[in-house]
């Protein structure tokens, strides 16, 4: 298969209302899928050793299995996001679906997390203008990426490649936090480190990458 680890241009520029990459120059780390007991509290370890944050697209659903891992991604000030609240692809659904899928994440997450939810990224990455126009509606906003680490294939030697090849000063990168990655994502995150101090990048905070 050909990766895409950056998004062709076309299509940032006909969705050029969803976010690509950061407006101060600054890295943004983002992950998507968990909360899960495989890994959330080891990237967050990472994360805080470091004093850095991120971005968490969260599962509805996940958050409902493991609400003290939701709560404890919020209490060491992080950001979450929206994933949808049970992973779908929601270029599948029908308008009534989709609108369900992202109320159902946002609701749950503020009856149970006293939360309130600004941020979205649709799984899989798939979208369409039908979802664009929801997505206003709901007055979220759909954060993308300009770097896809592959993580979730569970070989560090992509996420090596992907790192070398596409990191840049206004990347959003994506990891996953997930079963999935979650043998390699220490050693992913580590790299990641490596590779931004090396090049004299900058991981920002997600509220100031975010800002436009």
């Amino acid at each position: 298969m050909k990766y895409f680890y950056n998004p062709p241009l076309i299509i940032k520029k006909i969705f050029s209302d969803f976010i690509w990459e950061t407006y101060n120059d600054q890295i943004l780390l983002t992950f998507d899928d968990g909360p899960t007991v495989e890994s959330t509290e080891l990237i967050l370890k990472l994360l805080d050793d470091r004093n850095l944050h991120a971005v968490f697209f969260c599962v509805g659903n996940n958050i409902k299995l493991k609400t003290q891992l939701a709560k404890l991604i919020i209490q060491s000030g992080h950001t979450l996001a929206n994933h949808t609240f049970n992973h779908a692809v929601l270029t599948n659904l029908d308008k009534l679906l989709v609108s369900a899928e992202i109320d159902a994440f946002n609701y749950f997450v503020n009856d149970n997390l006293n939360y309130s939810v600004k941020y979205f990224r649709p799984p899989h990455g798939k979208f369409n203008f039908r979802i664009k126009r929801i997505l206003k509606q709901k007055n979220l906003t759909n954060v993308m990426w300009s770097l896809l680490t592959y993580d979730y294939k569970n070989d560090f030697n992509i996420v090596k490649y992907s790192i070398d090849k596409y990191l840049k000063a206004n990347s959003i990168i994506v990891f996953h936090d997930s079963i999935k990655s979650a043998a390699i994502i220490r050693q992913s995150l580590d790299y990641l480190f490596e590779a931004v101090e090396r090049k004299g990048f900058t991981i920002g905070e997600p509220e100031e990458c975010l800002k436009h």
